[in-house]
């Protein structure tokens, strides 16, 4: 399946009540700083180079960032410190991605969330990760080149595993522990554990920018070390 079909049926799905219920009710009452803004309201499709040899994985769409801009990543403050981190890691043409037509345009990457829509509290319920599975499957296999995947926080770390396994991976038992800048090495791949860049971890200095550097330094050596993987 290719990458735009998988975006086509991502922005269709309606299969969580809750979510569609949530993301469309905020994309109605909006933040007072976006009142003029046309909310996405929808879900949200991975982005980025389809020859990409890199996959950074996040948790989901943030309520007035990529629910407001309908682009992953866009529009707020995770988004800022993230695709910060990709330019200065030479995966990014410009710092900054504020909305879909900004020219941002990435390099060797593609960004997706393990769940398409915002979800209250940023907090989706098992049903719903289920849900968007299948997505995560067929963009794993829409993306032959890949060699490395950065997990942006645990939940990512976790879904990435089961996509691996799912996909004919050899994932080892005990399974990896996820942490900042932990790496496994899963069937020709290279898995990279990254705290997540929210508010809660940049605000409190939990991750720095030296720390997300870091992460995209052990990403670009795994992906130009590595030769394409196999499943299995």
């Amino acid at each position: 399946m290719s990458l735009k079909v998988i975006e086509e049926q991502v922005v269709g799905c309606r299969l969580c009540p809750r979510l569609v219920e949530w993301r469309e009710q905020v994309g109605r009452d909006k933040r007072k700083s976006y009142r003029e803004w046309d909310y996405w309201a929808r879900p949200v499709p991975g982005f980025g180079d389809p020859a990409a040899r890199l996959l950074i994985l996040g948790l989901a769409p943030a309520a007035h960032g990529a629910n407001r801009t309908g682009r992953v990543f866009t529009g707020d403050r995770s988004g800022d410190w993230l695709f910060a981190a990709l330019h200065r890691a030479g995966f990014a043409s410009q710092p900054t991605s504020t909305h879909m037509d900004d020219g941002l345009a990435l390099t060797d990457v593609w960004v997706t969330a393990s769940v398409k829509c915002a979800p209250p509290d940023n907090k989706p319920l098992p049903p719903e990760r289920d849900a968007c599975f299948p997505f995560a499957v067929a963009e794993l296999a829409a993306l032959p080149e890949l060699r490395a995947m950065v997990c942006l926080g645990k939940f990512a770390w976790d879904n990435a595993l089961r996509l691996l396994r799912q996909a004919g991976y050899a994932v080892p038992a005990p399974a990896p522990v996820f942490g900042h800048c932990a790496q496994a090495r899963i069937g020709g791949l290279t898995l990279i554990g990254s705290y997540h860049p929210s508010q809660q971890n940049t605000f409190t200095g939990r991750l720095t920018e030296p720390m997300l550097d870091a992460v995209f330094a052990a990403a670009r050596q795994a992906i130009e070390a590595a030769p394409a993987p196999r499943a299995g």
